[in-house]
């Protein structure tokens, strides 16, 4: 049984429902990890005093409020649920309303809200007032340190709770190069439009959320995993130039003419053309890899770890100072050695003469 996020009450006029709040979406990213790419180490990210420097665990931290510059005000779970208990607890109705009224701009994260304990008939009765009517509620609950608008939008047997985004988090687009209906340069002809509901009507389809998924992870995945085969595991791969975007620059389109190969079945044929010509590229970048792989038996080298540069300037020192005392030791040598050779040569030509005189 998954964790509630959230557990408190609907207030409905009078009427009060226990609910409980639950997340409704999960994350599925790709996990990379930061590296160092001097020596491929993690890298990683530590909760530091400013001050000492030292890392503070989480028992150590508390929240603060900085009233004044280095003056803060402490505050504790307890003192931000006190500051309005009722609204901590609740989720408040303010008004029902159309949905097509919400656009969807202001939509920003789902939740499920299940009945607590005693509150299923309550539930059941909330959501199909909001079915037969078809509105939804507008209401506001506060999760964590802040308050959100919200919606409750019923969809079959569950009540979905969607946080709104309030107008002054959106901003206006006026400053977008958008063109106007009413301009003659990006007008569109009655025929187009006609054109391009055809092709509308001819890919209308239920909607069926399974089949989609995130293809851009799988082609992620596919080249870690050629590189994982071609031992290619501690390279950095630089952008294809050939797969560059081309540039923006202005270009005439003839609309109908898209229009009618689309609606005369050309665009799957692209389409098949297109992947044909992805697969001829991924074959020629497997042969590609397959000339780059090291033989069989060929070792990864690990970069040597570097001496500090005193360590080195002292070793430096060091051999010289052994190569000078090994050059004094020679030299020494070699004067013993010419010494002993003058004084043998003087002894022999001392006794050739005795006995030249005898």
């Amino acid at each position: 049984m998954r964790r509630a996020l959230w557990k408190g009450a609907i207030s409905f006029g009078l009427i009060n429902i226990p609910v409980e709040l639950y997340t409704a979406e999960k994350h599925d990213e790709l996990d990379f990890t930061l590296l160092d790419k001097r020596d491929l180490s993690p890298v990683g990210y530590k909760r530091y005093n400013k001050k000492s420097g030292r890392e503070v665990p989480w028992e150590n931290i508390i929240k603060g409020y900085e009233y004044e510059d280095g003056k803060f005000v402490l505050m504790s779970d307890e003192d931000l649920r006190r500051a309005n208990v009722e609204a901590t607890q609740s989720i408040d109705i303010q008004s029902f309303v159309e949905r097509e009224q919400v656009p969807i701009l202001y939509y920003e994260q789902p939740y499920f809200l299940a009945p607590a304990k005693g509150g299923d008939k309550a539930y059941a009765l909330l959501r199909e007032t909001l079915l037969a009517s078809d509105k939804m509620a507008i209401a506001q609950i506060v999760i964590r340190t802040r308050q959100h608008l919200a919606a409750l939008i019923p969809q079959g047997d569950m009540l979905q709770l969607i946080t709104l985004r309030y107008p002054s988090e959106l901003r206006a687009p006026d400053d977008l190069p958008v063109p106007s209906r009413k301009s003659k340069k990006a007008a569109v002809s009655r025929q187009e439009v006609e054109m391009a509901r055809a092709l509308v009507d001819h890919m209308s389809a239920e909607w069926e959320p399974e089949q989609f998924h995130d293809t851009y992870r799988d082609d992620v995945l596919g080249l870690i995993k050629k590189k994982i085969k071609s031992r290619q595991t501690h390279e950095v791969a630089e952008p294809d130039e050939a797969a560059a975007p081309a540039s923006s620059g202005a270009k005439v389109v003839d609309l109908m003419a898209l229009l009618k190969s689309s609606l005369d079945g050309r665009g799957k044929a692209s389409a098949k053309a297109r992947k044909s010509g992805r697969d001829d590229a991924d074959e020629e970048e497997g042969k590609e890899e397959d000339q780059d792989k090291p033989t069989q038996g060929a070792k990864v080298h690990k970069l040597p770890d570097r001496k500090p540069a005193a360590k080195r300037s002292s070793t430096r020192n060091g051999a010289k100072a052994t190569a000078g005392t090994t050059s004094a030791k020679s030299s020494s040598k070699s004067s013993k050695s010419s010494k002993s050779s003058k004084s043998s040569k003087s002894a022999k030509s001392s006794g050739t003469s005795r006995r030249a005189q005898a």
